[in-house]
């Protein structure tokens, strides 16, 4: 990867459709309900970008990408897209992808196995998780056994938090628990795991200040800013990135269902301090993951 060339570092993109055959039932129905949440057709049928699709685009625009799947089968029945296959390609990308894998803690001592398996024979650098679509307290006992595993080999946590787009306007929310997310659960781990890092995605509506407490306080905890578009963060976040968190944030733009070229775009409008552009664009993107 020639960092001299890349322009930035997304944080958070996803790889979304299923490669074990065609869509599981509802599946359809789950990416109509997100395409509609952010205004954006990528969820339709056919629409969805492959891993490959992601890698041609990210290159044209000289961005780097941090690429994941979701290991949500307990929960949603939905099949997760094959870590293995993510970093397979990722490394086929290797110019522009940065691999992250994903297992459901309920998994234990098998997923803890896989992640280790992960890092060592695949060059996973990261595991993402997201409480409410797996149903865990980030803080949860029962996660530990994975958990510890990532931490021993030194790979880093991403954590959804706040509210979020899947299952939103959907009977039931789509059987999704808003209240996993609190990035508040974060600050266990982070005293518990102090030398593993933990980025909490997204500005964390409605517990805004809850994550950028635990950011400030935990020295191994990050913000990505990412799944929103930043016309839309509250003040006070925008405030931290120009101050005490500068060195914390993270841009992330939530592919496919917002596109780094939107979020860029808005990203320039907003009042920040020259010097904190790009440090949040790919300066702290590129310590954390040791670029």
């Amino acid at each position: 990867m020639n960092l001299d060339r890349i322009k930035a570092i997304d944080i958070h993109v996803h790889a979304e459709e299923p490669c074990c055959g065609t869509r599981d039932d509802g599946y359809t129905e789950f990416q109509q309900g997100m395409a509609k949440y952010f205004k954006n057709p990528a969820g339709v049928d056919g629409m969805l970008p492959s891993v490959q699709d992601t890698a041609d685009y990210y290159r044209e625009r000289d961005i780097a990408c941090v690429i994941f799947p979701v290991d949500a089968e307990r929960e949603t029945g939905f099949r997760r897209y094959s870590n293995e296959e993510v970093a397979r390609i990722a490394a086929e990308n290797s110019d522009i992808m940065i691999p992250f894998a994903s297992i459901d803690p309920a998994k234990g001592r098998a997923g803890a196995r896989e992640a280790r398996r992960l890092v060592r024979e695949f060059g996973v650098k990261g595991f993402k998780f997201h409480p409410t679509m797996q149903g865990f307290y980030p803080n949860d006992r029962s996660a530990y056994p994975l958990i510890e595993a990532i931490a021993d080999e030194g790979a880093i946590t991403l954590f959804h938090t706040g509210q979020t787009g899947v299952g939103s306007g959907m009977r039931g929310g789509m059987g999704m628990r808003l209240k996993y997310s609190n990035p508040m659960h974060l600050d266990d781990l982070a005293v518990d795991f102090p030398d593993m890092p933990i980025i909490a995605a997204h500005p964390s509506f409605p517990w805004q200040e809850e994550a950028l407490a635990v950011a400030q306080h935990k020295p191994n905890v990050y913000i990505d800013l990412s799944g929103w578009s930043p016309k839309y963060f509250p003040p006070i976040l925008v405030q931290y990135c120009n101050s005490i968190l500068q060195d914390k944030m993270l841009f992330g733009s939530d592919w496919p269902a917002i596109t780094p070229d939107r979020w860029l775009a808005d990203f320039e409008k907003l009042e920040m301090k020259p010097h904190v552009i790009p440090k949040i664009l790919k300066d702290n993107a590129r310590r954390l993951l040791k670029l």
